[in-house]
């Protein structure tokens, strides 16, 4: 069943509503949730490949053809392996995650961001598996959830953390909307050109000027290779990444300084 986008928003921030019970600051949020979902949607959209290689190659184990995945799941690091963790949950998806920026050093570079999954003080196991259980309640592969959708939902949820965020603060990783698409209108970029943002937050900006070549009529994909974003702050930048990788961007980079 295809999820709406409504259905989506409201699935997601019901989920991040659980860490109300939790000791974790809600200025703070942002880095849990992002990366679970981040984590989830890796990990849907790997079992879909694996199906699809399956209905290819017959009962081959579909680890020995890892060229039909976008991002490799090393074994062990798969969402149901923390699933079935049964303690020191926070601890299993600290590795999982580790785990797959190791095995995509290229494209997943340090992009889970470093949220202290292993504090139990402030994330008890059984916070964590009402986390996992709730979004284990939405399929995130691309069959039930678009790139379009699936973007703009993850866009939803940096706007709906960053209005929980103090006003300074929260101008420090996110650019209202209305902004980004005034700035994008006067830039006016073009197929094919370069994009780059030396203080980039969560990547909205580069994200509207790939909508504005978009809804041009240009190909979005003569951007590939040419996106680049600057961002000081480590969680920030992993959510932009995050971000572009959600609304199907390949090939950019995001650098730390």
């Amino acid at each position: 069943m295809t999820l709406t986008l409504q259905d989506l928003k409201s699935h997601l921030w019901d989920c991040a509503e659980i860490l109300r019970g939790s000791a974790v600051d809600r200025t703070d949020w942002k880095a849990y949730i992002l990366p679970l979902l981040f984590f989830k949607r890796i990990c849907d959209v790997w079992d879909e490949e694996a199906a699809e290689a399956a209905k290819l190659f017959g009962d081959a184990d579909p680890v020995e053809f890892p060229e039909v995945h976008r991002f490799t799941v090393p074994e062990g690091c798969h969402w149901r392996d923390v699933r079935e963790t049964p303690a020191n949950i926070g601890a299993a998806l600290s590795r999982a995650m580790r785990e797959i920026e190791r095995a995509n050093p290229e494209t997943l570079y340090r992009v889970f961001g470093a949220a202290d999954w292993g504090n139990r003080e402030m994330l008890t196991d059984e916070i964590l598996k009402d986390l996992i259980e709730g979004l284990s309640g939405v399929a995130l592969g691309n069959q039930a959830v678009g790139t379009d959708i699936l973007g703009d939902a993850y866009e939803y949820l940096i706007g709906k953390f960053a209005d929980i965020t103090k006003r300074k603060k929260a101008g420090e990783f996110y650019t209202p909307r209305s902004v980004v698409r005034m700035m994008v209108e006067i830039l006016d970029p073009k197929e094919g050109e370069s994009i780059y943002d030396p203080a980039c937050g969560t990547g909205g900006m580069l994200l509207g000027a790939i909508a504005h070549v978009r809804q041009a009529g240009g190909d979005p994909r003569t951007f590939f290779g040419k996106i680049h974003g600057q961002e000081k702050n480590l969680t920030t930048a992993s959510i932009a990444r995050m971000n572009l990788v959600l609304h199907g961007i390949e090939d950019y980079q995001i650098v730390r300084e």
